[in-house]
């Protein structure tokens, strides 16, 4: 037992845990009073070696240890069946077979469908306009130096496949789904990197039109998100537009872009604009209130839903059309030649799609166990029958 009670002098615990930024290196000197190692000292003075001292120290450890993130709860079982209850459906990206296909289910994860079917084409990044009449998504056709990037959007059946561009990425809806936001392909040349973009354009559904955006200078852009009222695109920029990294808000009609001043990356609007959700770290997502109104962004009331313990990571979340759930992807930080497996068309055996209520920490489930690399979930909206 003596082992599992930590000496005065043994180190911190490692800040590799969710909510955490550091590198995990802990000093080996002793803490001072009042500091999280304190929390890990044999109290003074001491208590009689009994049964009940012990699993009073037990607890202690334990309570600490979830303070800083080293464990969480267990998944909510009682989610599943509140989940059969809701009426809307979710849609993501899911390699089978060495093909990426878009799958629909329901909240809960039954009666999964293949959208997409194609055994040549790669379809990747769906995204649900609000209505949850169609769908857009990336697709990789051809091979080798004929290989191509495109948007499309489908019905929400997967009928109707109609080409927004070539040579595009990371495709967005407007808030009345009349148009589709995208980034142009900064090569001639596929390539799959993340932020191999420049310039965001709109396509009008109901012309057949595009238009540039009036600020020329964005590229290096992913995960790009439009407000419902249209006045903001969020983004996560790298390397590009002035930055090394950060989380940004881009005028919709205008040139001004906005430092969020929040850590991570991966931002996505609430349906109603109010609230921001985005991954902070590897192991933690969070949402916060959302201010655009003046010169500063603001985003208050920040708090994790979920939180994970390494080696497994948490990604891509999107709030519910009714803002009580989010979905989330979650599987191991293992790369696939040398790429991180939360990156759009990177294979990532082991990870599935989940979600967890919005209104609270750790509550959440598994909706998919199959573990085909399910990734980039989106909330497909369906009318709730009377």
């Amino acid at each position: 037992m003596r082992d599992w009670f930590p000496r005065r002098t043994s180190v911190a615990p490692s800040s590799d845990g969710p909510g955490w930024s550091g590198r995990g290196r802990a000093s080996a000197s002793p803490r001072k009073p009042g500091d999280l190692g304190a929390h890990f000292v044999r109290p003074q003075p001491p208590v009689p070696q009994t049964w009940s001292y012990w699993s009073w120290a037990l607890g202690l450890l334990l309570a600490a240890a979830c303070t800083v993130g080293v464990c969480s709860p267990a998944p909510a079982d009682d989610l599943s069946a509140e989940l059969k209850q809701v009426p809307h459906k979710i849609v993501y990206e899911s390699y089978r077979d060495g093909n990426w296909e878009l799958m629909l289910v329901d909240a809960d994860g039954s009666h999964p469908l293949n959208l997409t079917r194609t055994p040549d084409v790669d379809e990747l990044y769906p995204h649900a306009s609000p209505d949850g009449t169609k769908i857009c998504f990336m697709a990789d056709e051809g091979k080798d130096a004929q290989k191509v990037r495109s948007v499309y959007y489908v019905n929400a059946d997967g009928a109707g496949r109609t080409l927004v561009a070539r040579n595009a990425r990371d495709a967005c809806w407007n808030g009345d789904g009349t148009a589709i936001a995208y980034l142009g392909g900064e090569f001639e040349q596929f390539n799959d990197s993340i932020i191999a973009n420049k310039g965001l354009f709109i396509y009008d559904l109901a012309t057949g039109k595009h238009r540039a955006h009036p600020n020329q200078q964005i590229q290096h852009l992913f995960n790009l998100c439009w407000s419902p009222d249209g006045r903001w695109f969020v983004a996560t920029v790298h390397a590009g537009m002035g930055y090394d990294h950060a989380l940004i808000a881009i005028e919709g009609e205008g040139t001004r872009v906005l430092n969020l001043g929040i850590p991570g990356c991966r931002p996505e609007f609430s349906p109603d604009g109010k609230r921001i959700a985005w991954t902070p770290n590897d192991w933690a997502l969070r949402v916060g209130d959302l201010d655009l109104s003046g010169d500063k962004p603001k985003v208050t009331n920040q708090r994790d839903v979920v939180t994970s313990a390494k080696p497994t990571k948490v990604y891509h979340i999107d709030l519910s059309p009714d803002a009580k759930y989010v979905a989330f992807s979650r599987g191991s930080f293992e790369k696939r030649l040398g790429r991180a497996p939360e990156n759009v068309g990177t294979p990532a055996e082991g990870w599935n799609i989940c979600v967890a209520d919005a209104t609270t920490t750790n509550r959440w489930v598994a909706i998919t166990t199959d573990g085909h690399s399910n990734k980039e979930p989106d909330w497909v909206f369906v009318e709730k029958k009377p």
